[in-house]
């Protein structure tokens, strides 16, 4: 993506909708008076007696153990430096975001105008009975060591100042691995640091913990070596002086023979010849962002040997703080414990190394386009989307901890405990990540319908800048450059195709191709040659028969035309594939509890049981496309024969039989109502010979057209759920039609699952 493109996308993500990313959302009723009366006056009153009584509590009645404050006065903003409270607000809300989606931990952000060490700590200190923990972020050293040190003493509650101690975890975790992978014994060998910041000093000191040996240790800042002799060393760099060698010594020098450099300062600092020197299989780890301190490329030429982490996801080993920091507060306030400690962070640091020499899940190779990572010198540290984090890190740190004798809240049920982490973040993972990883191991072209359009624009902007497909549009090529210039939208590689208009020999005769296959197709159908030549003029009908014809992979369509009107000519060029009756559609609905696919939403208005069952195979079909184990239920107005004369009860009761005749192994169930298939306790203790009992239901398939389509659009409306669909099942070739009014994250999704569905033809 060019630097003005992330520009404008990056100020329309925060601006559009609601403003920033965060906002707060009741955890409790509030229909009625007598909620309200609860919430508040005067049932409010009962909570706060006992408060009172019994101080903990306040743990048990209100969201303090949930709730964390991300504090700053912006004078270190990412690698921007001092731009104030306010400019830092967007990264505060930001961090709230990751601490939400990772570890389920809520967040308040709070932006203090004041420099002041003495007045950043009363403030903070005041606001104690607010939060269960604090995470300090963006604020400059030295000041960061002294506030960070004075609140741990102070407050009761964990304190952690990320950009310190998030670096030196992950880092150090990482450290250990690419000794282990080099044969190196940590307190054996030379470490050279670049860069004596508030991270850097954070790093070396739990390198230290970790068994490095502080005569080994040579760090530099600004001004050279770290040494005796200077005069001019502040806050806590005295901490590190080595005068092992004389002060003039530069980095280039010392770096002859050194086994491990570790770069939190500036890009470019290091180039090829002062790397070459170094020792046999040397570990570097260029971490400053958004350029290394030596460029990945420059590293591997200079030494094929080395192991390299930086801190960008476009490489190898990405030393990335939310590895650690949403991990290490759910820990934390997982047991109350009153401080992160040295030992709760180590418990981290040896958590992530254990957990890279782990097997790598399928979803993790996905999302790094299907390389098969193991532990070696290319994957020494987990990466942010392995789902196991939040299992292994937490409990790590919550178990330090209780070790430690700082957990006021011990847990007795470890194996109970995992099972409530993996709740907290739904039982599958991003499907989003999942299609758009899938869609970029084999690009296809992807034509698309309804150009003249511009969030179909904006999304084929983001699919070619994102490497999700290449698509193709169709429309008045005038209409379309118009809309992209006014809208910034530049996308110079794209075709552009009019099928009303063939500007050159070769177009004329490809639209006469198209002509002649579908009148071929529908002669006997009483299609006539000139309505054969003007159905081919419409967008709908051409990008089928490029999708037809091999033109393109895959087509979208629909945005700005009836659903029926697009489906009918698809349905007579593409045509529906062997061996299936009845074409049919599903929408996905993203849940707190991962995925709920919903069948048949869009196409099918009567229905026997054998389609019902024919509907199914189709949509479990689709859900195995994601990695995802269809676990589905049949739903209606009945459970399992409750209403025996109902045509609907019977219908599905019937299909039911039918699929557990094809599938025995299957989970699915029906006839029942959705409030059952959803709440797995719920069936249990009704229906516990359901074979959906103990499992979570991810699949619907309901009894006509009309319930399904309810069923989405209400989620889609009065749950303010993302939906992705209607995905369309059963043709030859992948076409999918959006609803009105998607949005471009869900065009996006639906190019992904397009390309998906091509890339298995």
């Amino acid at each position: 993506m060019s630097k003005k493109s992330l520009k404008k996308a990056a100020l329309e993500y925060h601006q559009k909708g609601r403003p920033g990313k965060i906002e707060v959302i009741p955890t409790k009723e509030t229909a009625t008076q007598r909620d309200l009366s609860l919430a508040y006056s005067p049932g409010v009153a009962e909570p706060c007696l006992e408060i009172e009584k019994k101080p903990e509590t306040v743990y048990d009645y209100t969201a303090k153990g949930n709730l964390v404050a991300v504090i700053s006065n912006g004078t270190a903003v990412l690698g921007l430096g001092d731009l104030g409270p306010a400019a830092s607000k967007p990264v505060m809300e930001g961090k709230g975001l990751l601490f939400k989606i990772y570890a389920d931990i809520d967040c308040f952000d709070l932006e203090l105008d004041t420099k002041d060490v003495d007045e950043f700590v009363r403030t903070v200190k005041i606001l104690e009975p607010t939060f269960g923990g604090v995470n300090l972020e963006d604020i400059s050293a030295p000041n960061a060591f002294e506030i960070e040190e004075r609140l741990k003493k102070e407050l009761n509650i964990p304190v952690m100042h990320d950009d310190q101690h998030g670096t030196a975890i992950i880092s150090g975790a990482a450290l250990l691995n690419a000794l282990d992978i080099v044969g190196k014994d940590i307190s054996k060998v030379k470490i050279v640091i670049n860069g004596a910041g508030a991270s850097a000093i954070s790093c070396t000191r739990i390198y230290i913990s970790l068994g490095a040996k502080r005569e080994n240790i040579f760090m530099f800042d600004s001004k050279g070596l770290i040494h005796p002799d200077r005069d001019n060393l502040t806050g806590k760099k005295p901490e590190f002086v080595n005068g092992a060698v004389p002060a003039s010594t530069s980095l280039s020098e010392i770096l002859n023979g050194a086994d491990v450099f570790i770069g939190l300062s500036r890009g470019n600092i290091l180039n090829k010849d002062m790397i070459k020197p170094m020792s046999p299989n040397p570990i570097i780890f260029a971490m400053a962002n958004p350029t290394p301190e030596i460029a990945y490329e420059d590293a591997k030429e200079a030494r094929p040997d080395c192991i390299m982490a930086t801190g960008r996801s476009d490489y190898p080993n990405q030393v990335n703080n939310v590895l650690g920091f949403p991990f290490i507060f759910r820990g934390a306030l997982d047991v109350r414990a009153t401080e992160i400690n040295e030992a709760m962070k180590l418990g981290a640091v040896r958590a992530l190394a254990d957990l890279a020499k782990k097997p790598v899940p399928e979803i993790v190779n996905m999302a790094y386009n299907n390389v098969q990572m193991t532990f070696g010198k290319d994957y020494i540290i987990p990466k942010p989307v392995d789902p196991r984090l939040i299992s292994i890190v937490a409990p790590a740190v919550a178990k330090a901890a209780m070790e430690s004798g700082v957990a006021k809240q011990p847990i007795k049920n470890w194996e109970q405990y995992e099972i409530e982490l993996q709740k907290r973040l739904g039982n599958d993972h991003s499907l989003s990540k999942i299609i758009q990883s899938k869609a970029k191991q084999d690009l296809k072209k992807i034509v698309f319908a309804d150009a003249e359009n511009i969030p179909i624009l904006r999304a084929a902007l983001e699919v070619v800048e994102d490497g999700i497909a290449k698509p193709i549009l169709l429309g008045n090529i005038h209409a379309i450059k118009k809309l992209m210039e006014e809208n910034n939208i530049d996308l110079p590689q794209v075709p552009i195709i009019d099928p009303k208009t063939h500007v050159d020999t070769k177009a004329a005769q490809t639209f006469e191709d198209y002509v002649e296959r579908f009148y071929q197709k529908r002669k006997r159908k009483g299609l006539l040659k000139a309505e054969a030549r003007h159905y081919m003029s419409t967008r709908s009908s051409y990008g089928a028969m490029m999708v037809e014809t091999g033109a393109a992979d895959a087509m979208i369509g629909g945005q700005s035309r009836k659903f029926a009107d697009t489906l009918k000519p698809v349905l007579q060029i593409v045509g529906i594939r062997e061996g299936v009756e009845k074409v049919a559609s599903v929408h996905i609905a993203m849940t707190k509890n991962g995925p709920l696919f919903l069948a048949d939403t869009a196409i099918n208005h009567f229905l026997n049981a054998e389609d019902i069952a024919n509907i199914t195979e189709l949509v479990a079909e689709k859900v195995r496309q994601f990695n995802i184990e269809p676990k589905i239920a049949l739903v209606t107005y009945s459970n399992f024969g409750s209403v025996p004369k109902g045509k609907s009860g019977i219908l599905m009761r019937t299909a039911t039989k039918i699929i557990h005749e094809r599938h025995p192994d299957w989970i699915v169930d029906g006839e029942m109502q959705a409030h059952f298939a959803l709440n797995p306790e719920l069936l249990e203790q009704y229906y516990p010979f359901s074979k959906l009992t103990g499992h979570r239901t991810n699949t619907l398939i309901f009894p006509s057209l009309s319930s399904a389509n309810l069923a989405y659009n209400l989620l889609s409306s009065v749950g303010e759920l993302d939906i992705i669909g209607p995905i369309i099942l059963g043709l030859k070739r992948p076409v999918h039609i959006l609803q009105p009014g998607a949005t471009v994250r869900q065009i996006v999704d639906m190019v992904g699952i397009a390309a998906i569905d091509a890339q298995s033809i």
